[in-house]
């Protein structure tokens, strides 16, 4: 009998313990920020904005707007409008945040078709959600001759050798797919599953 109180004891403490310790990991791409002085946040003031919604272990890379943390919330949807809203709160405007899980940023590395050789030529175009009725045709009528892309699920791949500076098809590419999205290259991409994995 005392044996087994003191089983049923230690999993409930464990149970327990694990369900204090259970987070989520997350990446954050924010759009519009730090460009052409306009929508300044800089990096630590997001950095406690972060943390004063609830995440945890937050790193962010490069000042365009990435971010890598914990939270206890599966909610995804709850978390970007709460950050959405301090920001808003602190620094007067309300930048596109686009919230992705560990799970789905692997999958997109798995499911990119094109090398990755040279990280600035290839680009992950992360869609808010996946676009019922996307333009590929009027996208491919857009397209240079050195540009390839394929659009698989909520993201969309695109391959430019020659840049995407002045590209018509990127120009273009989120009225065709008809979601919001928001793109960074392979190295930005390499270097935040790096930045995710580790915490």
């Amino acid at each position: 009998m005392m044996l087994k109180s003191f089983a049923n004891f230690w999993l409930e403490s464990r149970n327990e313990n694990w369900g204090e310790t259970i987070v989520n990991k997350y990446i954050a791409l924010f759009r519009g920020i730090n460009v052409g002085g306009r929508n300044i946040l800089p990096m630590k003031a997001l950095v406690g904005i972060l943390e004063g919604v609830g995440c945890e272990n937050v790193r962010t890379y490069i000042q365009s707007g990435n971010a890598v943390f914990q939270h206890r919330e599966k909610d995804v949807s709850k978390i970007t409008s709460e950050i959405g809203a301090k920001i808003l709160e602190t620094h007067g405007f309300e930048p596109k945040i686009l919230l992705l899980e560990l799970r789905g940023l692997r999958e997109a590395i798995a499911n990119n078709p094109f090398s990755t050789d040279n990280g600035k030529v290839l680009h992950f175009f992360f869609l808010s959600a996946v676009p019922d009725n996307p333009d590929l045709d009027k996208l491919a009528a857009w397209q240079a001759n050195s540009e390839t892309f394929k659009l698989h699920h909520n993201v969309f791949y695109l391959y430019a050798p020659e840049g995407i500076g002045r590209s018509k098809l990127v120009a273009n590419v989120e009225q065709s797919l008809g979601v919001p999205v928001t793109a960074r290259n392979w190295n930005t991409v390499k270097k935040l599953m790096t930045m995710v994995e580790s915490l």
